[in-house]
């Protein structure tokens, strides 16, 4: 017992030593909690703040026909799914969601994933083996990465968007050979390459896998996405990553393209076989979110106005702004403390905006991540300009 308890004592002084360093650091992350429903004005322990750090970037997390899906879908089939989709936990709001979501990507079919990191593991791990050889973007969020190293095939990091670099590395593989990128980068938001990733993938006879989880609903005339944006089919992009958590409101994710790639991830995927199915009443949700995404194209235009507002307003005061032309509209700070000095003012100002360190970001990276919704208005992004130029003012 004498040296269970010593084990016991040991690990937790251990655990604390580590807590203390990252609080050194400027690294120790805290929740807040949040007492309203997700939206642009927001209850966060106990004050009221204009929200600018959510992915609902369409304003549909709080919509009332949303909602209205989600109700009488739960009313309809329950609150939860029972079981995985291949026992008896696929129902037809799942089936009906995701032959709407391969319409509206323009792909074959679709196959839904309870979580997009599920998603992104699960394809990944189902398409590569050892012998094989996967290729990712140095900048890739981490169930990119995760995913690539549980496939078991050999693991490269290219330079972020550097097609050159990619080209070099390709042509020294041998084997199948997977390029996995993020579309719009969640931390940076910019936009990977993907005309010349297609290209450089078809000339080397690879495959390409783009999670577009931050570009969907977001980007393109209809809300297609970075694939929209650039005009890219699905020969051109075979394997399509989206969340429906982000620009839907809603939750889960979903793969989509050609019959054969849905078909291997229904027999192979693991993050699909064995874990239970999305609640029927969140893909209903999800439905009735997507014909808000295709149809209302003003939540679009006004995302962007506000962008482009705030990246003048910016320019114009000298904030250190990273090159995004995309909801995710990074600030500069370098340092982790200082960034997380900054957020904590401007919280105390009213806007709650996160401070981003490592690892999320490599070191010396980290920055404040401004993100916009198509709700907020143009008040709300004046008056977080003043409250950044005022926080940054030297002490």
């Amino acid at each position: 017992m004498g040296k269970k308890n010593s084990y016991s004592a040991g690990l937790t002084e251990l655990l604390s030593q580590r807590l203390n360093g990252l609080e050194e650091q400027g690294l120790y992350r805290t929740r807040r909690i949040m007492a309203s429903p997700q939206g642009v004005q927001v209850e966060v322990d106990g004050n009221r703040v204009i929200n600018f750090c959510s992915n609902d970037y369409l304003g549909l997390a709080n919509h009332p026909a949303v909602l209205t899906a989600f109700k009488r879908g739960a009313e309809q089939y329950g609150v939860g799914s029972g079981s995985a989709h291949l026992l008896c936990g696929h129902s037809a709001a799942h089936h009906a969601l995701e032959e709407e979501l391969a319409a509206f990507t323009g792909r074959t079919r679709a196959l839904l994933f309870s979580t997009g990191y599920m998603a992104n593991i699960g394809a990944i791990t189902a398409l590569l083996g050892r012998g094989g050889t996967v290729f990712e973007d140095r900048l890739n969020h981490a169930s990119l990465l995760d995913g690539g190293l549980a496939s078991g095939a050999r693991f490269k990091r290219y330079a972020h968007a550097d097609t050159s670099h990619l080209q070099t590395l390709l042509v020294q593989a041998t084997g199948d050979r997977l390029i996995v990128t993020d579309g719009v980068f969640s931390m940076d938001g910019d936009f990977a390459p993907l005309p010349e990733l297609s290209a450089l993938a078809r000339e080397q006879g690879a495959w390409l896998m783009v999670d577009d989880a931050h570009g969907l609903g977001v980007l393109g005339e209809r809300g297609g996405g970075l694939l929209e944006h650039f005009r890219l089919n699905q020969t051109e992009v075979p394997v399509l990553m989206g969340t429906l958590g982000k620009a839907f409101g809603s939750f889960g994710a979903f793969v989509a393209g050609s019959e054969d790639l849905v078909e291997t991830l229904i027999q192979t995927a693991r993050t699909y076989l064995y874990t239970t199915a999305l609640p029927p009443a969140i893909a209903e949700a999800a439905r009735a979110s997507l014909k808000i995404v295709i149809t209302e194209t003003w939540r679009r235009e006004r995302l962007q106005a506000l962008v482009a507002q705030f990246k003048t307003g910016a320019g114009q005061l000298g904030l250190p702004l990273l090159p995004s032309d995309s909801a995710i509209q990074p600030v500069f700070m370098g340092d982790s403390q200082t960034a997380v000095d900054i957020s904590t003012a401007l919280l105390k100002a009213g806007f709650w905006v996160s401070a981003i360190r490592p690892p999320t970001v490599p070191k010396g990276g980290a920055r404040l991540r401004v993100s916009f919704s198509a709700l907020h208005e143009q008040e709300h992004v004046e008056r977080l300009l003043a409250a950044l130029a005022q926080a940054l003012k030297p002490a």
